[in-house]
């Protein structure tokens, strides 16, 4: 049976659950509003909101078993079901736009595609000769994307779980990929450096967008798709122009090299986390920062917003993953 302790400090509601949730103390925005425990020793490199809202999808490993994805109510913080079947850790995930499908990469160098309401798997992504370090899934669902240590970027028919291409040009491993709102585009991050769009349709590279000086380890559209950000070990957030390739800003104040990028539904906001355990919010319009937040002892690998813009999920090395009110975060 769970038991509960509360105590009131100022502001500070303080929730401890034994056995694994807590409900953390919420002020000024600079605590969480809830902290899930993923276990002794435990981490994630992958969160990812449902399109309704209701869940949190949560990449669960610990190095000593395979990994797995939970499937976290957002209103609970229980789990209400997960998926299990990768025989490595599990570094990244993508909800279809209709909340039916999950797809998952792993370090077993295969993506696997899910039904969220049974949990049951449908099919696995073969081909890759290494690593598979992200997955996208199209607007209208039909394709996924994958990136991994190889330094491919793969396109597959989510369907029949087939190859459709093989995109090469990066010349290290491959960190992220993301498709632009319309579907047009791909967008891939690599240890090289780069950041390169491809064209979806006919597979050819459009461009390659260069100026960060270490790995690009996350990257993002913002919800127009007009704008594009990456993260980079080289402790910076670039936002590009898509249309012309052209840097618009360089988001300088980490401490520690960026890994994820995450764009508000409403395009206001971008968060990035840092090795430093670090989140930190900006204005997109204008490149100000507008709030940093003491998230985890560790790494931050992964951030997801919720469809409402309200919330931020942060996910770490340190254990948790923590969810944060940023509904107001514009206006501070």
């Amino acid at each position: 049976m769970q038991t509960r302790s509360f105590s009131r400090v100022g502001v500070a509601l303080a929730l401890v659950v034994a056995g694994g949730l807590g409900l953390g103390s919420w002020a000024q925005g600079q605590l969480p509003l809830r902290t899930i425990e993923l276990g002794s020793g435990a981490y994630t490199y992958a969160l990812a909101f449902s399109p309704d809202g209701r869940y949190l999808a949560a990449g669960v490993n610990t190095g000593r078993e395979p990994g797995r994805v939970d499937l976290i109510d957002r209103a609970t913080g229980d789990v209400v079901r997960a998926f299990i079947g990768h025989t490595g850790d599990i570094t990244s995930l993508a909800f279809s736009r209709d909340g039916k499908f999950l797809a998952s990469g792993s370090t077993d160098a295969t993506a696997r595609l899910w039904d969220v309401a049974t949990a049951k798997e449908l099919g696995t992504l073969r081909g890759h000769g290494g690593a598979v370090r992200a997955v996208s899934l199209s607007p209208d669902g039909r394709l996924v994307a994958t990136g991994s240590d190889d330094r491919t970027v793969r396109l597959w028919e989510r369907a029949s779980a087939g190859e459709v291409r093989t995109f090469e040009g990066h010349t290290q491993y491959v960190f992220s990929v993301a498709f632009s709102p319309d579907g047009g585009l791909l967008a891939s991050g690599s240890f090289d450096r780069t950041v390169r769009l491809w064209d979806v349709g006919s597979g050819s590279e459009v461009r390659t967008l260069t100026g960060h000086t270490w790995a690009v380890y996350g990257v993002a559209f913002g919800p127009d798709g007009r704008v594009l950000a990456s993260g980079s070990g080289d402790g910076t957030v670039r936002l590009w122009d898509v249309g012309s390739g052209r840097e618009v800003r360089s988001l300088s104040g980490h401490t520690g090299g960026v890994w994820p990028v995450a764009f508000s539904p409403d395009g206001a906001l971008l968060a990035s986390g840092d090795g430093d355990g670090k989140v930190k919010l900006w204005e997109v319009a204008t490149g100000r920062e507008v709030r940093t937040i003491p998230a985890h002892f560790g790494f931050v690998y992964a951030l997801a917003f919720s469809p409402d813009g309200t919330l931020l999920a942060s996910g770490s090395g340190d254990g948790s993953v923590k969810l944060w009110d940023v509904g107001s975060a514009g206006g501070k």
